[in-house]
C-alpha cells in the first residue's frame, strides 16, 4: 500500500516536472519587433491609422503591411522613431499632427446617456446612466473618438499646454548634408 502511494507520488512529481518543462520550452511569445513598435506609438487606440489599435498597427508595420507615418498622435516624432528602429526612410506625417488634448465634458448639457464611455477605448470616461459623466484627464488620451457618439454634443477638446504632467520629449531632426 506505501509502494503504491509512493509510486503515485513520485508519478505526480514526474508529470508536474515535464508539464512545467513544457510551458516553459514551448511558452509563446509576441514578436520582439512588435513589441519594440508598440512601446513607440502613443497607445491611444484611437484608430486614425486605419488599424483598431496600436497593436494591430504595430503588427502591421512589423510585416510590412502599413506605413509607419499614419498616427497623428505620435507625430513627426514618433514617425522619425519608427524609421530609426525600422531602418526605413522617415516620411511625412500622412495627416495633421494634432497637439496633445484631453476631452471635457460640460456638466450642464450632459445627460449620462453613456454612449461617451462605451466609445473611449481607454476607459477615460467614467459615470453611470442618467447620471454625470466626467474624464479622467490622466487617463484620457485625446483621441476624439466620444465627440461623435456625443447626441447633445456636451464634450470638447481641450489643448493641453506642457507642463511637468503632459510634456513629452521632442527631440531635433538634424539634417546632415555635404558642403561643397
Amino acid at each position: 500500500m506505501i509502494s503504491a502511494i509512493l509510486i503515485m507520488a513520485l508519478g505526480a512529481v514526474i508529470l508536474g516536472a515535464a508539464l512545467g518543462f513544457a510551458a516553459v520550452k514551448f511558452r509563446v511569445e509576441g514578436d520582439p519587433l512588435v513589441e519594440k513598435i508598440e512601446t513607440i506609438l502613443p497607445q491611444t487606440q484611437c484608430g486614425q491609422c486605419g488599424y483598431p489599435g496600436c497593436r494591430p498597427y504595430a503588427e502591421a508595420i512589423a510585416k510590412g503591411e502599413a506605413d509607419i507615418n499614419r498616427c497623428p498622435p505620435g507625430g513627426a516624432d514618433g514617425v522619425q522613431k519608427l524609421a530609426e528602429l525600422l531602418g526605413r526612410e522617415a516620411k511625412p506625417l500622412d495627416a495633421e499632427e494634432k497637439p496633445k488634448q484631453t476631452a471635457r465634458i460640460d456638466e450642464q448639457r450632459c445627460i449620462g446617456c453613456t454612449l461617451c464611455i462605451q466609445a473611449c477605448p481607454v476607459d477615460a470616461i467614467v459615470g453611470a446612466a442618467k447620471q454625470l459623466h466626467t474624464v479622467v484627464g490622466s487617463l484620457c488620451t485625446g483621441c476624439e473618438l466620444c465627440l461623435k457618439p456625443c447626441p447633445v454634443e456636451c464634450i470638447s477638446m481641450k489643448t493641453l499646454n506642457p507642463d511637468i504632467d503632459t510634456w513629452k520629449w521632442q527631440r531635433p531632426v538634424i539634417t546632415l548634408r555635404q558642403v561643397s
